[in-house]
C-alpha cells in the first residue's frame, strides 16, 4: 500500500501538484519509520522521495536536515546500492548550492560532496552511467556558483 501512494505522490508531482505529491510523501517516510524503522532500506527510499518533494518545492532547508540526516544511515545500510546513497548526496549537492541563501561555505560543500560523489561513480558505475553523467552536470553547475561568488565584481558595478 505505501508503495501504491508514493507512485500515486509521483504522478502528483507530475501533473505539477507538488503540495500533495510532498503530503503524501511525508505520510509514507512516517508510516516506514514506524513499521520498519529508520535504518531499513525501503524507509531510506521514502525518505529520499520526501526530500526530492522538498527540493521541487524550494523547501532547502529541510531537505538538507533531512539528507543530512539520512546520508549516513544510508551508507551505513546500503552499502550494496551505491547508487541510492551517491544520489543522495547528489541531492544533497544541489539542495545546497540551489538555495539562494547559500552561503560560500555551503558552495564550497556542494563542490566538495559532487567532486567526491562523482569520483565514486566513475570507479563505482562508470562514466557512461547516466548518474555519473547527471553529478557531472550538477558539479560544473556548483563549481559556476562557486566561482560566481568568490569572484570580486568589477569596479563601478552594481
Amino acid at each position: 500500500m505505501l508503495a501504491m501512494q508514493s507512485n500515486l505522490a509521483t504522478t502528483y508531482a507530475d501533473l505539477g501538484r507538488h503540495e500533495r505529491a510532498l503530503q503524501i510523501e511525508r505520510d509514507v517516510y512516517s508510516e516506514r519509520l514506524k513499521l520498519q524503522g529508520e535504518e531499513h532500506v525501503e524507509t531510506l527510499m521514502a525518505a529520499s522521495n520526501y526530500a526530492d518533494c522538498l527540493m521541487q518545492l524550494k523547501r532547502f532547508e529541510e531537505a538538507k536536515a533531512l539528507f543530512r540526516n539520512m546520508i549516513p544511515m544510508a551508507r551505513r545500510v546500503l552499502r550494496e546500492s551505491p547508487e541510492i546513497t551517491l544520489s543522495m548526496r547528489w541531492n544533497y549537492a544541489m539542495a545546497l548550492y540551489e538555495d539562494p541563501a547559500a552561503t560560500l561555505d555551503d558552495l564550497r560543500e556542494a563542490a566538495t560532496t559532487l567532486e567526491d560523489s562523482e569520483r565514486t561513480a566513475r570507479r563505482v558505475l562508470g562514466g557512461s552511467h547516466p548518474t555519473t553523467g547527471g553529478i557531472e552536470r550538477h558539479l560544473r553547475n556548483a563549481r559556476a556558483a562557486l566561482h560566481a561568488r568568490e569572484t570580486p565584481s568589477p569596479p563601478g558595478s552594481a
